[in-house]
């Protein structure tokens, strides 16, 4: 049985209806009563890479999604706050962890999701560190012992490859990439 979901213009309370509204290109969520054009934009989300020696640190998560599997602290950004205030907030939240946050890092874009992961080098100012309310457990990780078929998420696996790989050539870069949806990859071919 399928189920109408009515939506409703956050300015005056009444429906919406989804059409391109004039001088745009694309479809919108518009409010016929007031004119308000509801426009949904991609969620930031925002972290960083804790390093201690060879070591980094990663948190296993005690929310869904993905609730038990290891992530990099991070989360999605904050209205006010920068990029790197947002990744050392997230940083302080789910792994009591002070960090000194070096340069953009990784910059991936999850179109299917609606979401863009943006990930900063960081140094571990001291070992002070713990499971804050969103992570079971945190921990340090050397590169072969990291749980890589645990990992929560695509965007924190490409990401600590990239790191690793830099790390072994001695030369940090700033990546940009793209995380296909699971469909466009089954057509392409790729796991």
């Amino acid at each position: 049985m399928s189920r109408i979901v009515t939506r409703f213009c956050a300015a005056c309370g009444e429906p919406i209806v989804r059409r391109v509204p004039a001088g745009d290109s694309r479809e919108r969520d518009v409010c016929e009563h007031c004119g308000a054009v509801h426009y949904v934009n991609p969620r930031p989300v925002v972290g960083t890479i804790p390093v201690w020696q060879d070591t980094v640190l990663l948190c296993r998560r005690a929310i869904e999604p993905r609730y038990g599997k290891w992530t990099l602290p991070a989360g999605f950004m904050e209205v006010g706050e920068t990029t790197r205030e947002g990744a050392l907030r997230e940083t302080l939240e789910e792994a009591q962890a002070r960090v000194s946050l070096g340069p953009l890092f990784t910059m991936i874009d999850v179109p299917y999701i609606e979401q863009v992961h943006v990930f900063f080098r960081a140094e571990l100012l001291d070992l002070e560190f713990g499971p804050g309310q969103e992570s079971l457990e945190v921990r340090l990780f050397r590169e072969a012992d990291v749980p890589w078929q645990e990992l929560a998420f695509r965007t924190v696996a490409q990401t600590l490859r990239l790191f690793f790989a830099d790390r072994a050539r001695g030369e940090f870069g700033t990546h940009v990439h793209t995380i296909e949806t699971p469909a466009r990859l089954a057509q392409a071919g790729r796991p």
